[in-house]
């Protein structure tokens, strides 16, 4: 499949929920000129307090590098799960720049800001037993659906996005999904432009809103969704785990050795030697 751009985020590589091998094939199947890392792809807040890194994880680093050798313009924005490589921006990271935001120019003129959406997410301030409360429910049902659709694939059956259908049952959740849409929206008219790109809540979707576009790409840990947008501008939501048709040719090739993190890192342009290097220069 070839396409003009691809946006992805919250990969959350490090952390077991992570659906690497479907965004592994993804990028593997989608050809594009413009690669877009919408933040949280490596999750540095939970491998700061549990260690995971199996070799599909290194794969889609690998990966990504790949693709940047073979002259795809990639570019990282870091959200709030690697938020320490927010030091970073304005540098690179093996070649790769690390940016806050981006303004992207879609092949029929129109503008969209792209960032992580963080920013937006005014219920990560304050209130900190709640966010706590919400951060354990949202680790249940991710184990959930993790385990769910192990079983599934056991037996032949398609990936069942446990947790989107989930989401659009609560009332509270869809409520603050549609608030936080609302507010990207409204920040992209102040800003004049024609849309805004973003991930962080893990519900893609494409929609007009108020006279701008909300485009969210999704996630790889729920849903395994992308955003691409075409080469004549048009712009397309991929639900991946519907059209990959490789794993079980996949999995073979990924050894049972699990890479150690440095090892991974490397696969960024030694990453971890650039942030220590950057937090011990002096203000």
């Amino acid at each position: 499949m070839r396409v003009r751009t691809v946006f992805v985020s919250d990969v959350h590589l490090g952390t077991a929920d992570c659906q690497a091998e479907y965004l592994l094939d993804f990028l593997q199947t989608v050809r594009c000129e413009r690669l877009y890392l919408v933040g949280d792809i490596v999750d540095l807040e939970a491998l700061a307090k549990r260690p995971y890194w199996p070799e599909s994880h290194t794969a889609v680093l690998e990966r990504i590098m790949a693709m940047h050798r073979d002259g795809v313009r990639v570019s990282y924005i870091p959200g709030n799960h690697d938020a320490r490589l927010r030091g970073l921006c304005g540098r690179d990271i093996g070649g790769i720049p690390v940016r806050h935001r981006e303004l992207h120019v879609a092949a029929d003129g129109r503008r969209y800001l792209v960032s992580h959406g963080d920013e937006f997410d005014h219920e990560q301030l304050g209130k900190q037993w709640l966010l706590r409360l919400g951060n354990a429910a949202h680790g249940l049902l991710c184990w959930l659906n993790r385990h769910l659709n192990a079983v599934r694939r056991r037996v032949n059956l398609p990936y069942l996005p446990l947790s989107i259908l989930t989401k659009s049952r609560i009332g509270k959740a869809m409520h603050y999904i549609r608030q936080y849409e609302r507010r990207v929206a409204l920040h992209a008219r102040e800003a004049r432009v024609d849309g805004h790109i973003c991930g962080h809540i893990h519900f893609g979707t494409i929609s007009e809103i108020d006279g701008v576009v909300y485009l969210n790409d999704g996630d790889w840990v729920e849903h395994c969704t992308g955003l691409v947008e075409h080469v004549d501008g048009r712009m397309e939501l991929l639900h991946w785990a519907e059209q990959c048709h490789s794993l079980a040719v996949l999995a073979p090739r990924l050894s049972q050795r699990h890479p150690t993190l440095a090892e991974a890192l490397e696969a960024l342009g030694r990453a971890g030697e650039t942030v220590r290097a950057t937090e011990a220069e002096p203000a």
